[in-house]
Parts: C-alpha cells; sequence; structure tokens
C-alpha cells in the first residue's frame, strides 16, 4: 500500500544514517502495520519493533511463545504499510547461530533494515521481569552469532545491533564494557547498552567510558525523565521509545470497553476514538476511493453544509463585544470549529459559513465564508438567503451555536426524505426557557427505528391549546432532491412578507407543512447542546470533552 518515495535510499542505508548521524536520533515502537503508520505520520524516521509490544498484541508473554515466524509476518505487513526502516527486537536470535543466519536473510526479504539481539540465554524473558536473575550467554557464544548474522547479510547497509544486559543481570559497568568491545569486534554495526535504574547514571558511565567506539544505542524506558541533553552530552547515537504505543492503546481498549460495558451504549464514546473513515485512511483506502470516482463517476451527489453564524451573541456580555458567538472557546477551540469538524468527520467538507458580526473574526480553516451585512436588522432566513448560490441538491443546513454527537449527523445524512429534521423527544425539566417545539404526526416510539414521522408545526411555546407538543427542533436540517426545489420557493416566497427581515428557519418550515411540502422527523433523545448564555460555556466544554 506505501509507496516508498525514499526507494533510491534503501531502508538499511536510512538506518545506518540514523545510527552514524552526528545528531541524536530517535525511533518509536510499533507493533503491527497500521501502529507503524502512526509512527511515520507523527514524524519519526525509524521504527523500534518491539519484541514485547508484538507479543503483547498476540496477548502472549515476552519470551519467546510467539515463534520467529510470526513476528516477521507482523514485519512484513508493517514494512509494507511504511517507507521508514524497522529495527527489529529480535529477543536473542531465536536460538543459535544457524538460526540468526537464517533470521537475517528472511529479515532482508522483508525490507527490514536491522536487528537488535542480546546476550541472554534462549528462549528470553523481558528484561524488567526478575533480570538480575537471568543468566547471560558466554562472550564467545554471542560473538559467533553476531558474526554468523554479518555474514550471512547479502545488504552491506543492513545493522546488527548488539544489546549489552549486563547491567540488568547485575554485572558493573567493566563487565558490560568487556562485552560491549567483544561485541564491536565482531562486527556489531552499534551497541543497545541497557539499564532499569529509574536514574540515567549506569548509562552516562558506560557512555564515558565507551567514548563512542561504535554507535552507542538506549532505551530509556525506566529513566524516562532524564532531560534528551544528558543523551546528548553523553553522545548517545539513538534513542528507542521502546513501547509506550502499546501500553497508551491498551490504556485507552480499557476505558472504552468499560464505558461501552457500563453505559450499554457506544453514544459516550463515539466521539472520542478515531472516526471509522481515519482507520480507511491509515489502511490506504485512497486507492479505492479513487477507483469508485473513476467506476461510480456521475452516480453520487457531495453533501453540503451551511452554518448559520451572523449573530453577535447577547447572552455573553463581553466576551462577544470582538466576535461573534461562534468563535468562543470551548474545550481550547473555537465553537464553530467543534461543528465544522464534525462535518468533516463525516466526509463533508464543503462547508458554507454565513457570518455577519465580526466576520473578519471568523478564523476556522475549511470554510467558505459568505457575509450577511445585514445580520443587525435582519434572521436566519435572511442568512439562509445569502447562501442561495451555494445550494446543492444534498445539504445541511445548522445553526452555529449547536453541539451534537456524531451519529445525529449521521442517520440524518442516511435519511433519504427531501427534508428531514431532527427533533429531540427528551422531556425539558424546564420548557419556559426554551422554545423551537414541533408538533409531530406521531410521538417517539424509542422501541422503533425508522418511523414515518411527519412535522405539523413548530412553536415557539411547548403546550399549544390541548396539544402537548412531541419535542423540540434542534436547529438541523438535511435537503435533498427536489427539497432544494421547496426551500428555494419558499424563500422566494417569504421574501415578500414584510416580516421577512426578522423570520427564521421555522418560519420556513411552517411555510413548508402549509404548501403540503412533507418535512419528515428524525427522532433524538438528548445528547446535543445549544451555546445561547455565558452560562452554557462550561456545560459545554463538557459536553465537548466526551462527558456526560
Amino acid at each position: 500500500m506505501h509507496n516508498d518515495d525514499g526507494a533510491r535510499t534503501s531502508k538499511a542505508r536510512q538506518l545506518r544514517s540514523l545510527l552514524e548521524s552526528s545528531e541524536l536520533e530517535f525511533i518509536c515502537e510499533a507493533h503491527n502495520g497500521i501502529s507503524a503508520r502512526i509512527v511515520e505520520e507523527a514524524g519519526f524516521r525509524g521504527i523500534w519493533a518491539s519484541g514485547l509490544a508484538i507479543s503483547a498484541q498476540f496477548g502472549v508473554r515476552d519470551n519467546n511463545e510467539a515463534s520467529w515466524t510470526q513476528v516477521v509476518d507482523v514485519l512484513e505487513f508493517m514494512a509494507d504499510a511504511t517507507g521508514i526502516p524497522i529495527l527489529l527486537d529480535g529477543d536473542t536470535g531465536y536460538g543459535n547461530f544457524n538460526n540468526m543466519r537464517r533470521l537475517v536473510r528472511k529479515l532482508e526479504q522483508r525490507g527490514i533494515a536491522g536487528v537488535c539481539i542480546e546476550d541472554k540465554i534462549f528462549p528470553k524473558t523481558n528484561s524488567f521481569i526478575g533480570g538480575e536473575r537471568q543468566p547471560l550467554a558466554e562472550v564467545s557464544e554471542f560473538c559467533g552469532k553476531i558474526a554468523a548474522g554479518k555474514d550471512s547479510q547479502s545488504d552491506p547497509d543492513f545493522r546488527i545491533v548488539a544489546r549489552v544486559e549486563a547491567l540488568i543481570a547485575g554485572w558493573d559497568i567493566q563487565e558490560a564494557l568487556r562485552r560491549g568491545e567483544a561485541y564491536r569486534k565482531a562486527g556489531a554495526d552499534a551497541i543497545l547498552i541497557h539499564s532499569k535504574l529509574s536514574r540515567p547514571d549506569q548509562i552516562v558511565e558506560f557512555a564515558r567510558e565507551w567514548a563512542n567506539r561504535a554507535p552507542l544505542v538506549i532505551v530509556p524506558t525506566k529513566y524516562y525523565s532524564t532531560p534528551v541533553e544528558v543523551f546528548r552530552k553523553s553522545k548517545i547515537s539513538l534513542v528507542i521509545w521502546a513501547n509506550h504505543m502499546i501500553r497508551s492503546s491498551v490504556a485507552s481498549m480499557q476505558q472504552v470497553a468499560a464505558t461501552i460495558f457500563t453505559e450499554q451504549s457506544l453514544i459516550e464514546i463515539e466521539d472520542r476514538v478515531a472516526p471509522v473513515d481515519e482507520l480507511f485512511r491509515l489502511q490506504g483506502a485512497d486507492e479505492l476511493e479513487a477507483a469508485e470516482e473513476r467506476y461510480f463517476s456521475g452516480l453520487r451527489t457531495e453533501t453540503k453544509a451551511i452554518v448559520l453564524a451572523a449573530s453577535q451573541g447577547e447572552g455573553f456580555a463581553s466576551l462577544t463585544d470582538e466576535r461573534p458567538k461562534v468563535m468562543l472557546p470551548i474545550g481550547g477551540k473555537p465553537l464553530l470549529r467543534h461543528i465544522v469538524d464534525k462535518f468533516k468527520k463525516r466526509g463533508i467538507d464543503d462547508i458554507v459559513v454565513v457570518a455577519g458580526f465580526k466576520a473578519e473574526s471568523i478564523d476556522v480553516n475549511g470554510i467558505d465564508v459568505v457575509v450577511n451585512a445585514d445580520y443587525a436588522t435582519t434572521g436566519e432566513l435572511a442568512s439562509l438567503a445569502c447562501a442561495r448560490e451555494y445550494f446543492s441538491d444534498d445539504m445541511i443546513v445548522a445553526y452555529g451555536d449547536l453541539l451534537f454527537r456524531s451519529y445525529i449527523l449521521r442517520d440524518l445524512v442516511e435519511n433519504a426524505a427531501a427534508i428531514t429534521i431532527v427533533v429531540d423527544s427528551k422531556p425539558l425539566e424546564n420548557p419556559a426557557l426554551a422554545g423551537d417545539f414541533a408538533y409531530c404526526s406521531e410521538p417517539d416510539d424509542r422501541s422503533m427505528w425508522g418511523q414515518a414521522v411527519a412535522l405539523r408545526r413548530i412553536a415557539g411555546v411547548a403546550h399549544d391549546g390541548a396539544e402537548r407538543a412531541h419535542g423540540r427542533w434542534i436547529g438541523m436540517m438535511r435537503i435533498k432532491g427536489e427539497g432544494r426545489e421547496w426551500v428555494q420557493a419558499g424563500l422566494a416566497e417569504l421574501q415578500h412578507n414584510q416580516r421577512f427581515p426578522e423570520l427564521g428557519l421555522t418560519d420556513l418550515l411552517n411555510w413548508l407543512v402549509a404548501n403540503n411540502r412533507p418535512v419528515h422527523v428524525w427522532y433524538v433523545h438528548g445528547h446535543w447542546l445549544d451555546v445561547n448564555s455565558i452560562n452554557d460555556i462550561e456545560s459545554a466544554g463538557t459536553f465537548a470533552a466526551g462527558r456526560v
């Protein structure tokens, strides 16, 4: 899937350059194809294929319970997904010198740039589990393994890194240095010195005595708080961030699984996890999208979004003196950015924002801005009319002060009706403080999906005579196909109304119903928020963070 533009510089040559660089270099752990691609996209120039992480993603222990052929299979996917070099954590070489020879040949066949082997006895155990009780290999035997690997490589740039475990096993610096020098003479291209102390004292002392005889590699998992400047001063060549991708994924999966189990719902986690489209992107689905464009050309209509954001916002005291309320920070980013991100997450990239007050302060990438110059004396319908030239046969119209869970937009887009509005059927604690109450053909039956519910009218009060409202319109509608013609006709007629400057979208919806244009209702039950006053900002921040 990955088009390696660095083919002229082999991955092995890239790894060699990292090890021999005059600057301190960094590589990061990955354990499968998608984590490898994420590491590359983060900017790292190399990948550490951690034995611990690969074992963990198999669900087995880090003591050679996963066979070397299973590890090599994982590496093949990682190499195919990326264009940067991979250094394998090869444990002890998976056996004796003969196993090492075969391993090197198989790694080269799959485009792996190098392997790191450690001087312990096969099968190995992770260094941080009783390391002082783990016997080390004989120096001569390990040197033979290094020499066998070097003699077997066909690419002269393929790197073999010898990992010295003497400090882990309780030996002193002199034993570590003796082993490191022997391994260097046997042909190792770099030395990895390992320590389990929470301070870098042993590493710094070893580096000072080592005196840059060969590239020096470290894994600061235990002494992680050490400033990297210490490593630079010690002439370390390469730092490996060795297991943090797998650990972060475990923590995230534990939280998500617990939430789903407790809530028996996906609503509270959907906005906290990567969208499915992001998985498709990381998998390289762009080629499939291009094929769809080629073979289904003319059969698809792109969805557009129109966001009405012209008002200043009168309930925010001085916060909106110099900016409209859609630019108020909610959870660290502007309210409008939250809305735009929700659309883009659903693949809706054609977004038009109708601005008004302080339109020049609208600073959100990925949108087109239309200005309602008469924002101070007109309402939502006039703002919608300003975007008329951007109308399409498939568009979402939404208020600019609206926060919502992603599933609401997803379900709205999947509705096939000419006009669909979203109505919240959840009862209000204080209906007197709200508006936009929807009276519908049927109440919300939450045990049924896809109800054929039509709008009868929208009113500003919760009770209209003896009839009880069925919910509130949240300020989001979808217009599709002939619905565009209906909306344009409604705008044209209502513009002749003397009250047009003060009319809102609810007046347009009522006109459509009165003129026998069916407006389909899609019910939700909470999971949205409008930001209308300074008191809403804190709850909006909580909502945007994905918390109930």
